[in-house]
């Protein structure tokens, strides 16, 4: 019996992740949390406030351990160029231009807490530019927000069909929560400007139109980047007109 009771302790004492040492330290190397997990967050606001239940989604992300995370609020602009102009701020930053990811946060969507730490595994281990989380367009008819199937010609930026908690890749991704590669930024094949909200019409072509995240992927993919949505990571789209959580 105390034999038994030593052996016990010995066993507690070494602890847990230390008895399941090679699946822990899988774990820790599928996520990447050894790595460079600096991340620059850019959220576009409407005004001056923000959502209460939004700002409780986005401070209740876990962050990954010990490693840098800013957000940068850019009020007063259209969508687009209030990307455009954070990131013109990052890349002129002696130190945040060194940061490795970028994360796109818009203020009616509601993140899962786990999300941030979900995406950056996925940038780890997958061979995408930019990650998104899932989240649908508004209302009762609303589509998933996974546009283009790369198996698919001519190029086209459909809804794809989600399917349940896999990394699936696409054309074309939303800015709600999404996080992208730095490296993509600095392509000068890309931009600056790097995203652009089209409305146009012309006679001969006929009407424009494109979100500037759309735009913005379909330049990339013609240079060879690829785009994913991670339908694990399930995001809530906010109606400010009524509440609801689409």
């Amino acid at each position: 019996m105390k034999s038994l009771r030593k052996a016990k302790r010995k066993e507690d004492l070494e602890g847990f992740h230390n008895k399941n040492f090679s699946r822990s330290s899988a774990r820790i190397f599928t996520g990447g949390t050894y790595r460079d997990q600096s991340v620059v967050c850019i959220m576009p606001a409407r005004d001056a406030t923000v959502e209460i239940k939004v700002e409780d989604a986005i401070d209740g992300l876990i962050k990954p351990m010990n490693h840098p995370f800013i957000r940068l609020n850019m009020r007063g602009f259209e969508v687009a160029d209030a990307y455009n102009e954070g990131l013109r701020q990052v890349l002129a930053h002696p130190q945040l231009q060194k940061y490795k990811f970028v994360l796109t946060i818009e203020t009616d969507n509601l993140v899962p807490p786990d999300g941030l730490l979900r995406l950056l595994k996925d940038m780890f281990t997958s061979p995408y530019a930019a990650v998104s989380g899932l989240y649908w367009t508004k209302g009762e008819g609303g589509m998933p927000m996974i546009y283009g199937d790369p198996k698919e010609f001519p190029v086209n930026f459909r809804p794809q069909l989600p399917v349940a908690d896999t990394l699936q890749e696409c054309r074309g991704i939303a800015m709600g929560f999404a996080m992208w590669d730095m490296e993509l930024f600095k392509d000068p094949k890309l931009g600056p400007p790097w995203f652009e909200t089209k409305m146009s019409y012309d006679p001969q072509k006929g009407a424009e139109l494109a979100t500037q995240d759309l735009a913005f992927c379909a330049k990339a993919v013609e240079l060879g980047y690829r785009f994913a949505v991670d339908c694990g990571v399930k995001v809530g789209h906010m109606d400010f007109n009524d509440g609801r959580v689409w």
